[in-house]
């Protein structure tokens, strides 16, 4: 044996593998320590909202963990208790403004922790009563046949469903069921019935990543564009785009008859929203029609599970602090650029009262082409299940060439998403950054 290959067989057996040995493999590393990222992981499965799951998942970075290995255990996600309470049990969940908001869910009786469960939320209506006390969770309620878990929050004056307290509050509570009911992440669904409805509409155009698909019965979208109402930001129908709808509408309604709805129905419609809308024209504002549409609606959830990593996406937003996000885009700067290819909207219905921006992009194979209006800088979360990290990925934007290149798996950018969404079917192993317009 030559004195140099003594030399590397020497580090190795010391465990010096990471000393700078000239000539020695540079791929030896030190391995992490086993116990470290198991109890790093326990935290991160442990945590009880996104906030302790941030924290926790650096913690699991810092351990040493692989990228693959960290990849794998996401995807396997947590191990869920058999312990957990069934039928119908009340919570109280407190958002940012310091205000407590009442829901209730209802667990099948025979749920079972090693299979992942549909979730029906169902906005009630009623919205401007002066309180939200519990038990109002349980208005307007309508039951399905699937096997599902229903979410029943509580909107009230102070908390209306197109206020940015009930986004936030509605987002936590579906965050804390997934850390404790095995949840089927593509399949979580948005419904409600009046008021409820309209704020589904609201729902769509504002916060749409974790939704299969939305369903508003006998609601609204122009209550949004009233002026006495006060919504959380501009309405952006457009955003509506990347979800399916089942809309139902009754003809006898005395708040919102099929006559005043159907111009509405048929402009999302032009923008390209699938929609499936099933007109009652003898029904007033009620959902004695339910029976008969029972089958139908739940056979249209079904048949539309969500695609975590849509191939294509539409987002348009006035702010960056939030709602600006639609699943792996992310928009984080606005402002005019030269050579945009979108133009605005017409306002149809809903005013524009700031100035937003506007991001329509495809994907083909490791190809982005993005179209913009609005949007100085915006930032694609890259999924291994979507794009080959093993070619070069290029992005356009408004036809010019933006980025070109391979991009490395991050574990740190894996796990900050995933404590972030909770999620295991939307993993992202790479962020990257773009500048509309330059390279």
């Amino acid at each position: 044996m030559t004195d140099h290959r003594r030399r590397c067989v020497l580090a190795v057996g010391l465990g010096l593998a990471l000393l700078p040995f000239i000539g020695c493999d540079s791929g030896l590393r030190a391995a992490p320590d086993a116990t470290a990222v198991d109890k790093a992981f326990a935290r991160l499965w442990d945590a009880p909202d996104t906030s302790s799951a941030a924290k926790n998942a650096k913690d699991v970075v810092d351990a040493g963990v692989s990228f693959d290995e960290a990849w794998t255990r996401l995807k396997r996600g947590r191990a869920y208790s058999k312990d957990v309470p069934r039928g119908l049990t009340r919570f109280k969940h407190r958002t940012s403004d310091g205000l407590e908001h009442n829901y209730a869910i209802v667990v099948p009786e025979n749920y079972d922790a090693s299979r992942a469960y549909q979730v029906r939320v169902q906005l009630h209506g009623g919205i401007g009563r002066p309180s939200g006390e519990p038990g109002r969770e349980g208005l307007d309620r309508i039951l399905g046949s699937a096997d599902q878990i229903y979410v029943h929050p509580v909107g009230w004056a102070q908390a209306k469903w197109w206020d940015g307290n009930q986004v936030e509050n509605i987002v936590g509570i579906l965050d804390g069921l997934k850390r404790t009911y095995n949840v089927d992440e593509n399949r979580i669904y948005l419904t409600g019935i009046s008021d409820g409805g309209t704020g589904t509409y609201f729902m769509a155009f504002r916060e749409t990543t974790p939704w299969a698909s939305f369903l508003p019965l006998i609601g609204d979208m122009g209550v949004l564009a009233d002026a006495s109402i006060t919504t959380d930001g501009d309405m952006h129908p457009g955003n509506a785009s990347n979800k399916p709808f089942f809309i139902v509408n009754s003809g006898r309604d005395r708040l919102y008859p099929t006559a005043i709805v159907e111009p509405d129905i048929k402009y999302l419609r032009r923008l390209g929203v699938q929609i499936v809308y099933h007109p009652q024209p003898e029904s007033g504002h009620d959902t004695n029609w339910w029976p008969n549409e029972k089958d139908n609606f739940e056979a249209f959830v079904r048949e539309h599970p969500r695609d975590p990593l849509p191939d294509r996406l539409s987002w348009e937003t006035e702010r960056t602090d939030r709602y600006n996000r639609a699943h792996w885009l992310v928009i984080d700067k606005l402002g005019s650029t030269a050579g945009e290819t979108l133009i605005p909207d017409s306002a149809y219905l809903f005013p524009q009262r700031e100035t937003s921006g506007r991001v329509d992009l495809v994907r083909r194979g490791n190809t982005v082409e993005a179209s913009t209006r609005g949007v100085k800088e915006l930032t694609l979360l890259l999924s291994p299940d979507q794009f080959d990290f093993n070619a070069p990925i290029k992005v356009m934007t408004n036809g010019r060439a933006a980025f070109e290149g391979k991009v490395e798996k991050n574990v740190a950018t894996l796990l900050k998403w995933a404590g972030h969404d909770n999620d295991r079917t939307m993993l992202f192993g790479a962020e990257l950054k773009i500048e509309v317009g330059k390279r």
